[in-house]
């Protein structure tokens, strides 16, 4: 009976997370950011047949009004320059392939780091524990409520942390997704101490034998002094149980904010040592190609992105699938 239901569940996960379905739901989720991206390359090489000074001009500002960035649209267009040297003669219609090749050796150098393929987690130590920061409004603790949902749908235990005391919200809506997903969750009333309820939730995470250990804090950036003074509490009472805890410190974005996402990851790199990025609502925006900045900027990388309001729509970062999204038609 137990394998029949573990394999129902695989079977499930497999119809929601499969490569193809991943492909489908990307596809959908970026269609603003395609549409918007296309319509301005379009726009930069029209009446054009090769690929001269005005195009490439022209490609820069599309880059740029797309949020890709002026650092890294600068190394772009200086890559796409040297193969025009090299080439003597390009035409506008390879321009797609070379712009897309371009991209996606951006975004694929992370790849490696990618432990999370198919909410598998990493070897070698258990459980894993992540530490998620992130400003207010950035879909931060519902990330993690999606996250709880998904690692269990692969088939792992999973408990949460509420350490983010600072906001009543943040609890309570941490709590229905405990309840929605079945996951445990160790919290306290508003104003605790976020490095209390941290430890708590690593000791009842070890009780439990736990894979997997969420542990949401507090999402306000105004004072960074105090926001590196907290979580560098939060991380000393968890290292007192598993010394080499977090194993990961996520910080999760909102893409539709576009280069206000840029200066988050500022601000949060200076303040902590981030070893993750997690970029949300991808979906409702054509600022999507935030995210190559942000991968080419920070060498940080990209482990989840979400492009919807459902659990299934918080995916596990693949590079290449997220350029086929973007140039697919």
């Amino acid at each position: 009976m137990q394998q029949l239901f573990e394999q129902t569940i695989m079977g499930l996960f497999d119809k929601l997370f499969g490569k193809k379905q991943q492909q489908e739901t990307l596809d959908a989720g970026l269609q603003k950011t395609r549409e918007g991206f296309f319509g301005k390359i379009t726009k930069a090489i029209a009446g054009k047949s090769t690929v001269d000074v005005d195009v490439l001009d022209n490609l820069e500002d599309a880059l740029v009004s797309a949020d890709v960035g002026i650092e890294t649209t600068v190394k772009i267009i200086e890559n796409i320059e040297l193969r025009v040297a090299k080439d003597k003669y390009l035409n506008t219609a390879e321009l797609n392939g070379i712009l897309k090749a371009e991209i996606e050796a951006l975004l694929v150098k992370g790849d490696a780091d990618a432990t999370y393929e198919n909410y598998e987690l990493p070897k070698g130590h258990h459980p894993h524990v992540i530490l998620v920061v992130g400003v207010n409004g950035v879909g931060k603790t519902t990330t993690i409520g999606k996250l709880a949902h998904n690692f269990s749908l692969a088939g792992k235990s999973v408990l949460l942390g509420a350490a983010d005391t600072f906001r009543a919200a943040a609890v309570e809506q941490l709590t229905i997704w405990s309840e929605r997903t079945g996951v445990p969750i160790v919290k306290r009333e508003q104003g605790s101490d976020p490095a209390s309820v941290a430890y708590d939730t690593v000791v009842s995470g070890v009780a439990r034998n736990a894979d997997v250990i969420l542990i949401d804090t507090a999402g306000r950036l105004h004072n960074k002094a105090h926001l590196m003074d907290e979580l560098s509490k939060i991380k000393k009472v968890i290292q007192k149980v598993i010394p080499a805890a977090p194993h990961e410190v996520m910080l999760v974005l909102d893409g539709s904010t576009g280069q206000n996402a840029l200066e988050q990851a500022k601000h949060f790199t200076a303040a902590t040592e981030v070893t993750a990025l997690t970029i949300t609502k991808l979906d409702g925006t054509a600022k999507g190609g935030v995210v190559i900045a942000i991968a080419d900027q920070f060498k940080i990388p990209v482990k989840f992105i979400g492009v919807g309001e459902k659990a299934q729509d918080l995916l596990v970062f693949d590079g290449k699938q997220f350029v086929n999204g973007l140039f697919s038609l």
